[in-house]
């Protein structure tokens, strides 16, 4: 594996926390709590945001127009099966999500489902650098890299390592901060 490469999967892995960060919610409306909801259509998982138009017209509300008016009670039923923990209120052509103000407990909850997904980050990048440090010493070892390149290789490496963990610590302060300001 090449440092780039590696480099290229750990942006990807940020890319994957950051937006497993955006599924929790905060005190305010956001679509992105929306992205993991699937919808049963025809016989097909499908994702909610491909079934609907989503909006939030206010900060504590977020309206659902799905483009097929005859799927509006599946839609309905699959975001009460979600794990988002908001009842949907369907008035017959859309959905609303009133989104209610975050209890103490539920926001210490949040933020520990949020330090639950970094760690899940800060792992899989670890992964990516003992992938890619494999890699590099069967490189050495077969004597297609000297020790030396070897050596300044695995540098790069760890260095990349500490920027894309900051990274993932930069997001959960951030989103803490979110989930905690009232």
């Amino acid at each position: 594996m090449k440092l780039a490469e590696a480099e290229s999967k750990m942006q990807h892995t940020v890319e994957a926390t950051q937006r497993a960060f955006n599924t929790i919610r905060t005190g305010r409306a956001n679509a992105s709590l929306l992205d993991k909801v699937q919808v049963e259509y025809y016989g097909t998982p499908t994702p909610l945001k491909s079934l609907a138009n989503i909006s939030t017209p206010d900060a504590s509300t977020i309206l659902i127009q799905p483009y097929d008016k005859s799927s509006l009670n599946i839609v309905e039923k699959a975001i009460s099966l979600s794990d988002i923990g908001i009842t949907p209120s369907n008035d017959g052509s859309v959905i609303r999500l009133n989104i209610p103000p975050l209890t103490s407990d539920r926001r210490k909850e949040f933020v520990k489902m949020a330090a639950k997904y970094a760690e899940e980050g800060r792992v899989g990048i670890r992964n990516i650098r003992r992938d890619a440090l494999d890699s590099i010493r069967k490189q050495e070892k077969a004597a297609e890299i000297s020790e030396d390149e070897s050596r300044d290789q695995q540098d790069k490496l760890q260095k990349l390592t500490n920027k894309y963990t900051a990274r993932i610590d930069e997001l959960l302060t951030d989103k803490e901060k979110d989930i905690t300001t009232v």
